[in-house]
């Protein structure tokens, strides 16, 4: 990694009434993931919103 690298490691998560799973954004601290998480999650959609780190390797959750 060199400076101009720009590391996200947290991602926020949503899941639909059906099961299936996306990526909203990635973020560089679980804070601001969790924030935005959060925010989503009180608008009201009947959605399941959640914050995971990317593993070590570079693989996401759902990928």
């Amino acid at each position: 990694m060199n400076d101009s690298t720009i590391t996200l490691p947290w991602l926020v998560i949503r899941q639909d009434d059906n099961g299936n799973r996306y990526r909203v954004g990635r973020y560089a601290t679980r804070a601001e993931a969790q924030k935005i998480a959060d925010s989503l999650d009180t608008r009201g959609h009947k959605q399941l919103y959640w914050v995971e780190r990317i593993g070590q390797n570079g693989a996401s959750p759902i990928d």
